[in-house]
């Protein structure tokens, strides 16, 4: 990727997590940390990877997203904004009762969203049925989902694992957002679910590691996630929860809440500077 790209993406992703701060900044709720931990990699996939059109957001052929980690809903909505899919402005209404934008992505209500998540892990199983459809329709289009790192501690992250390498699907790829935070804290102090990467070989996934934060990493990853054949690729991708936001950077604490007026004016200047 040419230098010239990567600033480009760099001012994207940079724009994105503005729309994050403010979208949860007018809701007063929602959350940031996850959010602002996947904005690269969320400015990847709809900027690069994705083969989508937002003229046309239900298009038949389309490559599909999901964001089975729901409630970091603000990274999808700022990203679809800054890609077209409807105004940056309409960032604002955020979790408003008569919003488009609600706390959780809503395919029926929102332009961009392929399926509507808040329950951790039902996301990756229907981005499973999205890839299984795509191979009986003969179909190329692919299919990708966000995993939260939290999350990947539900079991029924490891039954579509099953699932996806049973029926051999080579067009679908998890990305992990590993930020190492969940809401009660770290994840390993919780449940512990590493190591990512034996786990997922050992129920058949072709492994990717990538940096979440370098666009290099991630157009690597990639790659090599479409030209693997006859299994589902996971990228793992390395993550720094509230990434952007000094004083949201690795801190369990700003998972689900919103900055007050002082912070915000603080998390702006920084993201502008």
């Amino acid at each position: 990727m040419e230098q010239t790209r990567i600033s480009e993406l760099s001012e994207i992703a940079r724009k994105v997590r503005v729309g994050v701060v403010d979208a949860v900044y007018s809701a007063a709720s929602g959350h940031p940390g996850g959010s602002l931990s996947s904005a690269d990699i969320l400015t990847y996939l709809y900027f690069e990877e994705l083969r989508i059109d937002p003229k046309d957001p239900t298009g038949a052929d389309r490559d599909r997203m999901v964001l089975s980690k729901g409630h970091a809903s603000p990274v999808l909505y700022s990203v679809l904004a800054n890609r077209g899919y409807f105004s940056v402005e309409e960032l604002k209404t955020f979790r408003k009762s008569d919003s488009r934008l609600q706390g959780h992505p809503d395919l029926k209500k929102t332009p961009g969203v392929d399926m509507t998540t808040g329950s951790l892990g039902q996301g990756v199983s229907a981005a499973c049925g999205m890839a299984l459809a795509a191979k009986l329709d003969g179909s190329s289009r692919r299919v990708y989902a966000l995993v939260g790192d939290g999350e990947s501690e539900e079991g029924q992250v490891w039954e579509a694992a099953m699932f996806a390498a049973h029926y051999k699907l080579d067009n679908l790829c998890f990305i992990l957002d590993w930020n190492g935070l969940q809401i009660d804290g770290a994840i390993d102090d919780v449940i512990g679910p590493a190591p990512f990467d034996t786990k997922f070989a050992a129920f058949g996934w072709n492994v990717i590691m990538a940096d979440a934060h370098d666009f290099v990493s991630l157009e690597s990853a990639f790659q090599a996630a479409r030209s693997q054949q006859g299994k589902p690729s996971v990228v793992i991708a390395k993550s720094v929860k509230g990434r952007g936001v000094s004083f949201m950077e690795n801190q369990a604490s700003w998972h689900g809440k919103a900055p007050n007026a002082a912070e915000y004016e603080t998390a702006i200047q920084e993201l502008q500077a």
